[in-house]
């Protein structure tokens, strides 16, 4: 059943209330959904730190959101590279030495769909390490800076989730045998879920001041698939972007921003698009598969995850 919370037409930036003197991080901010957050999010007079890999897209970003918003727009960026977690451990010392407070992390860069098996520095599988290992220590390295402005961390997960094994590989999360590229996307998305979920239930545990939601952006016309995809998958997305079933990356920054913002959400949830197989129309709270929150798998990949990324969370 379509949710009806928000109305027929759904969740839109029009309901964003209060947010003049808070602070948004945000990852992947320089294009796609992760720009049109950080647009929508200085629309409405909030701060926004861009956590970006490429310093040259991200003086470009900037410089185009100084000139829609004006050379007072609060907006900087910090260069971070999620695939390399000495990158990540810098980026996060630099935050919490210049940014007294942080609102809401969003966690929204991802690659996707590598045609052909690579490993960050640290020996992992690349989107294993970019999407899930590189946010797990950078949201356990802000956790108590977002704890103590009674924050939120956002998680932008994806309906890519469901197409792979629906569950963590544990034998083999690297792919050394048989790596297929969606399949490896799908594990890395699952395992940004279950971190969310397991996320949950420890901050309840300790009564922690830090909310936590998952959301994905549905079919949108973003750079994901073009910068990291392999060439027949990125024309197979070019030809799908020019049909109603994609919407544009405008709208698909609406879950997330949602999630920064809004009151009153549940957190074992998934938030997206409600309409055509979730992939478009109205965004409100959508299907969630159980096995995205299995316990027992969710509470191993924590402990694996502290050991592949030498990070221990106090929570």
């Amino acid at each position: 059943m379509t949710d009806k919370t928000f109305g027929a037409h759904g969740w839109t930036p029009e309901r964003i209330d209060g947010v003049e003197g808070k602070t948004f991080v945000i990852t992947g901010a320089n294009a796609g959904a992760g720009f049109q957050a950080a647009r929508t999010l200085l629309r409405k007079g909030a701060a926004v730190v861009m956590l970006n890999r490429s310093a040259e897209r991200s003086a470009e970003a900037v410089a185009k959101l100084k000139d829609e918003f004006g050379a007072a727009a609060r907006v900087r960026f910090v260069q971070m590279d999620l695939a390399d977690l000495p990158s990540v451990r810098r980026a996060a010392a630099e935050v919490l030495r210049d940014i007294p407070r942080i609102d809401a992390l969003i966690c929204n860069a991802a690659i996707a769909q590598v045609p052909n098996r690579q490993l960050t520095k640290a020996g992992h599988e690349s989107q294993l390490g970019t999407n899930h290992y590189g946010h797990f220590l950078l949201c356990g390295l802000l956790f108590d800076r977002i704890d103590e402005s009674n924050g939120r961390i956002v998680v932008v997960a994806s309906l890519g989730y469901k197409m792979g094994l629906r569950t963590i590989q544990f034998d083999d999360m690297n792919w050394d045998k048989n790596y297929r590229a969606n399949p490896a996307y799908s594990q890395s998305k699952l395992a940004q879920m279950m971190f969310a979920y397991e996320l949950q239930d420890r901050v309840a545990r300790a009564g922690r001041n830090v909310a936590v939601y998952v959301c994905h952006p549905g079919a949108s016309a973003t750079s994901l698939i073009r910068t990291s995809g392999g060439l027949m998958t990125r024309f197979t997305w070019w030809l799908m972007s020019k049909l109603p079933i994609v919407q544009t990356a405008e709208r698909g920054a609406y879950p997330e921003v949602m999630c920064a913002t809004e009151d009153g959400l549940e957190q074992r949830a998934l938030y997206g698009p409600t309409g055509r197989m979730e992939m478009v129309g109205p965004v409100g709270r959508g299907r969630l598969e159980p096995y995205a929150y299995d316990k027992e798998t969710m509470v191993r990949l924590w402990e694996r995850s502290e050991a592949e990324t030498g990070f221990r969370w106090a929570v």
